[in-house]
């Protein structure tokens, strides 16, 4: 049986830690807006609006005047360079709302050697390459607790404004381990990025209160590839970043089964609480291309009717 005790850390201590990585973050921001439009712009490729006649504000097409329409729907500008009356059509705006929620938690700062980056930074790309690529698809995108839905271009560097405004003055709502326990409405989507490595009951409380309008979602797991292996040996002391607690191990090897076991019931856990409530579920590694795990969003997304264009879906 391996040597393990629970030790208790200085509490003054960890709080300062968060502190930093607060401001590391302000800093960090910058940088990951640029990374973030860069890997939206990578998955860009086929969005375009829907691309179908209604009540909106943006131009579709001319077409030849009908019989019976009123002339005041008759643009004559156009008119006026052929013989024939044409009628300027706007394209359908219905936009999706998206609501997209990054967790911003301490445990979210890990990054090993074998990692790109850390899961914060992989998570808050992907969140706002998201957001990104929906907004130029036509769609409004929001954070719970956050920012309100919005379909403005600029959407990536107004989420920046706003978490490092929220770091500033509620750290607490900032590193939450898990989105606001609220409805969301009826025919919203709603993505969550995170570790998730809170406990499957109150990840599925806020699974279920999300969805209590009927609303549906797409949960997506980040890990870094160390957490997948656990390659810990000899003596390891192992600290709680969510807490003053400490683990030292007299051998850790030991316990890798027992840790890879339990790591495999609790993330089956959380896929079967997003499917039960029609959400679908991904596992993204940070030595993984950013990329991959954006297209793969996509796809869910699109799957649930969001991104609609030339298709005409």
């Amino acid at each position: 049986m391996a040597d393990a005790r629970l030790l208790a850390a200085d509490e003054a201590k960890l709080a300062s830690r968060h502190n930093r990585g607060a401001l590391s973050l302000a800093r960090r921001l910058p940088q990951l807006v640029v990374a973030a439009k860069q890997v939206a712009s990578t998955v860009m490729h086929g969005v375009h609006g829907r691309r179908r006649a209604g009540v909106g504000e943006s131009f579709w097409q001319f077409r030849p005047f009908a019989h019976g329409e009123s002339a005041q729907r008759i643009d004559w500008r156009r008119s006026a360079r052929d013989d024939r009356l044409y009628v300027r059509e706007r394209e359908l705006e219905t936009a999706h709302t998206v609501m997209i929620w990054i967790d911003r938690s301490p445990s979210m700062a890990y990054v090993s050697s074998l990692a790109r980056e850390s899961k914060l930074d992989r998570a808050l790309i992907l969140g706002m390459a998201a957001a990104d690529l929906l907004v130029r698809g036509g769609e409004r995108v929001g954070f719970p607790g956050l920012m309100r839905p919005i379909a403005h271009r600029a959407v990536v560097d107004k989420i920046a404004e706003a978490m490092i405004t929220q770091e500033r003055i509620a750290p607490d709502v900032a590193q939450a381990e898990l989105p606001p326990a609220d409805p969301l409405p009826a025919r919203a989507q709603a993505v969550v990025v995170g570790d998730l490595l809170s406990s499957p009951h109150d990840i599925g409380v806020a699974v279920e209160a999300m969805s209590g309008r009927g609303a549906r979602g797409h949960v997506v797991m980040i890990a870094d590839p160390v957490e997948e292996t656990f390659p810990f040996a000899g003596h390891t002391e192992f600290l709680d970043v969510d807490s003053p607690a400490r683990l030292r191990l007299g051998e850790a090897a030991s316990l890798r089964e027992t840790y890879l076991t339990r790591l495999a019931a609790h993330r089956e856990a959380i896929r079967a609480i997003s499917a039960t409530h029609g959400w679908s579920f991904a596992l993204h590694r940070t030595d993984r291309p950013a990329s991959e795990a954006l297209l793969a969003l996509r796809v869910q997304l699109e799957g649930a009717g969001v991104f609609l264009h030339g298709s005409g879906r």
